[in-house]
């Protein structure tokens, strides 16, 4: 049985929407729920990776934002690095 994705999206009042294996992913699900959404490594509100509104909007870049949660994970974003795998 596969792993569950990394990434989790939540709004900005706390509710689980998904999660996603890519960061660009997360960045496209995050912009549409707007301002204090949020992308975490895991569901721990402690490993917040992309605060929207907070650490930019989303909707700009799908890449910066995949960039920007690369960085926060300590991951090189490279081809084969653009799928972040299993849950946490």
């Amino acid at each position: 049985m596969a792993a569950s994705p990394r990434l989790k999206v939540y709004t900005a009042d706390g509710e689980y929407i998904g999660a996603c294996r890519y960061a660009s992913d997360a960045g496209a699900l995050v912009s549409l729920y707007g301002e204090g959404a949020t992308i975490r490594d895991g569901h721990g509100v402690k490993k917040v990776v992309w605060t929207e509104g907070t650490d930019g909007n989303a909707g700009d870049s799908y890449d910066a934002v995949a960039d920007h949660i690369h960085r926060a994970l300590g991951v090189e974003r490279t081809a084969s690095a653009r799928d972040l795998g299993g849950s946490r």
